[in-house]
């Protein structure tokens, strides 16, 4: 028999069950009792909810809105050539909008770090759902003589973007431990590929299906909205560090403090180095290579220029399918490798990025050396190369949960996001942009010329890939210091659970 805190019997519960209450704890068990009355409709419909908030549903629901954050975000790379016809824009114009996306992303990241180490963290996940998908609906009204307003709106959304991926892991770190929450952050940061690829894909398709890319940022928000609900009624809070020790925190680290310490923490430090290089050209590929791409078919003469209204989608759809299968890939190929790495060393998981991002770099090179001539040749480089790449999106996840202590997880992951924008895809879709804008002024301007100064500017992306493989290296080198250095943090900040004395009746 299972109580609530109302003294109603909830149906449907043995003796040994447990009810999770609303803030994530757990109610012990209680035997059948005289004065207990039968529950109201109401308060059996609320136990059923409770019943329904296991940390595997709160996973799956967290993993979900992921994907539906990063699917709103590349749904404009989708239909980027329509945006840069109807607005006039050269390539630096629309490369200003993931930048200024990314910018006020970044911004708001730390600042959501100090509020989800003290504060409800789903409250907060749900509030900034509901605001980006308000600002994503109300832009797709703006017309072609606000192009600010747009970019203005799409730094908006990058702000109530910035709750969720700032928090969210957070809890799943509080539900989970060792190689099960090795595997649900892998579910979560699957939706990194999974949702941008299904960013173009539905961008596109709602654009032909609509006759009019505007529609292609009306979707999202209702999806949206349905997220930011299923948060608030089936994910619990847990209590900071729950799954990571058996006593209770008795004392909480200042934030001046929190940020002295993730400074001196060098895995921290140089796996958020590598993580910005990983920004930087996942940044600047979801924006221009399907683009590229068009381009590179105009100059094989198997298509035509883009004259109409409405644009071409056959690229963006293949690349969103194939970031939606290497997104699948390369996280569950990613998550067994480290774990197989894991029995012969313990530095397995920088290790595996290390040797991931080294071997996408090559990949994506032959991409520019092979699109001038054959198509299928550049789409299978596409593949190899963003499947290696995206190896390390959980598993970094990981190598911060085994280096910070709980209290300071939600500031540490916001200043990871805040650093690896920063230095990453902040910049790289302008910069990229510029760059082709400026090789373009250079020359006369001809189809082939535009096609080659964007894989010009393009070719700087596998330089920063290598970089990102030589971060994790250095991260290799403290990994496992740095590990010791938090267990025994966390030892000193908790103390045992109260021992309960039994005496003989």
């Amino acid at each position: 028999m299972c109580v609530e805190s109302d003294g109603c019997e909830i149906e449907g519960c043995s003796s040994s069950d447990e009810v999770r209450t609303l803030s994530g704890s757990m109610s012990p068990a209680l035997k059948s009792n005289p004065d207990l009355h039968p529950c109201k409709p109401g308060q059996k419909f609320r136990a059923a909810l409770l019943r329904c908030r296991s940390p595997a549903a709160a996973a799956g629901i967290l993993s979900f809105g992921n994907v539906l954050n990063y699917m709103d975000r590349c749904t404009v790379a989708g239909v980027l050539q329509d945006i840069q016809r109807n607005f006039g824009q050269t390539d630096s114009g629309v490369g200003l909008l993931q930048t200024v996306f990314i910018c006020s992303f970044m911004v708001a990241a730390p600042i959501f770090g100090y509020l989800g180490d003290r504060f409800n963290r789903k409250v907060i996940l749900s509030c900034g759902i509901f605001f980006w998908s308000t600002i994503t609906l109300l832009s797709s009204f703006i017309s072609k003589e606000y192009y600010w307003l747009f970019v203005l709106s799409r730094g908006l959304v990058g702000i109530g973007e910035s709750s969720y991926s700032s928090i969210s892991p957070t809890i799943i770190g509080d539900l989970f431990t060792n190689n099960s929450r090795t595997m649900m952050l892998s579910v979560f940061y699957l939706a990194i590929p999974l949702g941008s690829g299904l960013g173009y894909i539905l961008g596109s398709s709602a654009k032909v299906a609509a006759g009019d890319w505007h529609w292609a940022l009306r979707v999202s928000p209702v999806l949206g909205i349905t997220a930011g609900t299923l948060i608030l009624l089936f994910v619990p809070e847990p209590k900071r560090g729950s799954a990571d020790q058996m006593g209770r925190i008795k004392t909480r680290t200042s934030w001046l403090c929190d940020m002295k310490a993730l400074a001196r923490n060098r895995s921290y430090v140089f796996s958020s180095l590598a993580s910005s290089s990983v920004s930087f050209a996942t940044g600047a590929f979801g924006m221009w290579i399907p683009l590229y791409l068009a381009r590179a078919q105009v100059v094989q003469k198997t298509a035509e220029a883009c004259t109409k209204e409405i644009c071409s989608s056959t690229d963006s759809l293949i690349f969103g399918a194939i970031t939606c299968v290497t997104g699948l890939l390369g996280v569950v190929i990613g998550a067994a490798t480290t774990r197989l790495c894991r029995q012969k060393t313990e530095r397995a998981d920088p290790l595996v990025c290390a040797v991931s991002m080294l071997g996408s770099a090559i990949f994506i090179c032959l991409i520019f050396v092979v699109a001038k001539k054959s198509i299928v040749g550049a789409y299978v480089c596409i593949f190899i190369g963003e499947t290696l790449l995206f190896l390390n999106w959980a598993i970094t996840a990981d190598i911060l949960m085994f280096v910070v202590i709980p209290t300071r997880r939600a500031t540490a992951v916001a200043f990871q996001s805040f650093t690896s924008h920063l230095l990453g895809d902040a910049g790289s879709p302008y910069l990229i942009g510029l760059i082709s804008d400026a090789l373009q002024q250079s020359y006369a301007t001809s189809a082939l010329w535009r096609f080659l100064s964007l894989g010009y500017a393009l070719m700087l992306c596998p330089f920063i890939i290598v970089l990102g493989g030589m971060f994790f290296l250095a991260t290799a080198l403290f990994f496992l210091d740095d590990r010791e250095k938090a267990e025994k943090q966390l030892s000193q900040l908790t103390r045992p659970p109260s021992s309960v004395k039994v005496t003989a009746t």
